[in-house]
């Protein structure tokens, strides 16, 4: 008998519960309460156990009732979501979002953007990846990912549509124990390039033979940017880094930027946009992302200049 539990029926049961009345519930469900009345105790008799007392002036639920409750509620929430995605996939809504980011995206642009996708496409599950270089449009031409957002790189190919987004302040850092914190500024090239750099490193082929800002004699390649922030705290070398990440090391004084003679007091800009193939587009919620991150990038104080010292 069990199987023959309808979801009206699984309604039923939940809007009395909600409602508090058989009456109430024929209101919200637009039914009389006769049939209300009848709905129920035909789901009662199918699964064998009573949902409500009814020898009060109100229907009560019983503990039975009150345990089938929750599990009512999965299901009929469970069947809306399924029809919310089914209508979203006949308008040409993605399954599924698989996006890159490059690591010099700037976190709190990340998470804003992130958190109202999930509030405006709850039915499309985000799969996020974060490479550096090459890795991220690695992803996005092997049609891993939808679109990619890319920081530094010699050339995009021609059937990949770049857009811009925003840019990231990358500024040479070292702790103060660090041979070069310690010594006087303005730095040289030739200060650096006899102590070690920390330089990320790309997990693809793509920059290949690509070296960019690398200037000491000693570098040590790491493909990840939470090791190479941990190094540089740790006076294991000097490298350039996101301003976003280390903005907090630099003001509690655990990193310093050094001013170097030959590059721009500021540090370097980073251009980060958003890629994908020109046969390939991204559907409406990833073009709704990347939109998103066009405002975020705008609005959002991660990406700020430090002023002149």
């Amino acid at each position: 008998m069990l199987d023959g539990v309808t979801l009206d029926q699984f309604r039923t049961f939940v809007a009395v519960a909600d409602e508090g009345s058989f009456s109430a519930a024929g209101r919200r469900l637009r039914r009389a309460q006769s049939v209300i009345s009848q709905t129920l105790a035909n789901m009662e008799g199918q699964l064998g156990v009573k949902l409500f007392d009814r020898t009060k002036r109100i229907p009560v639920l019983t503990e039975a009732g009150r345990a089938l409750l929750p599990d009512a509620r999965t299901v009929t929430g469970a069947i809306d979501s399924f029809k919310a995605r089914a209508r979203g996939l006949a308008g040409g809504l993605e399954a599924e979002l698989a996006v890159v980011v490059d690591v010099m995206l700037p976190t709190p642009v990340l998470t804003h953007a992130v958190a109202e996708f999930s509030s405006c496409f709850p039915d499309v599950p985000l799969r996020l990846y974060v490479e550096a270089l090459g890795a991220v449009l690695k992803m996005v031409l092997e049609g891993t990912c939808a679109f990619g957002i890319v920081g530094t790189l010699p050339e995009v190919p021609e059937d990949v549509v770049r857009e811009h987004l925003m840019e990231a302040q990358i500024v040479p850092v070292a702790a103060p124990s660090h041979p070069l914190g310690l010594h006087p500024m303005p730095l040289t090239i030739s200060d650096l390039s006899g102590h070690v750099q920390l330089v990320l490193t790309d997990r693809s082929s793509l920059s290949s033979g690509t070296e960019i800002g690398v200037v000491s004699a000693k570098p040590w390649r790491l493909a990840d940017l939470g090791a190479k922030h941990a190094f540089l705290k740790a006076g294991m070398g000097w490298g350039g880094m996101p301003l976003h990440l280390v903005q907090t090391d630099i003001d509690s004084g655990a990193l310093v930027i050094l001013d170097i003679i030959e590059m721009p007091r500021r540090g370097a800009w980073v251009q980060l946009s958003a890629v994908f193939k020109a046969d390939a587009p991204p559907g409406p919620a990833g073009r709704w992302l990347i939109e998103r991150f066009k405002a975020k990038a705008e609005t959002t104080d991660a990406v700020s200049c430090l002023g002149e010292t």
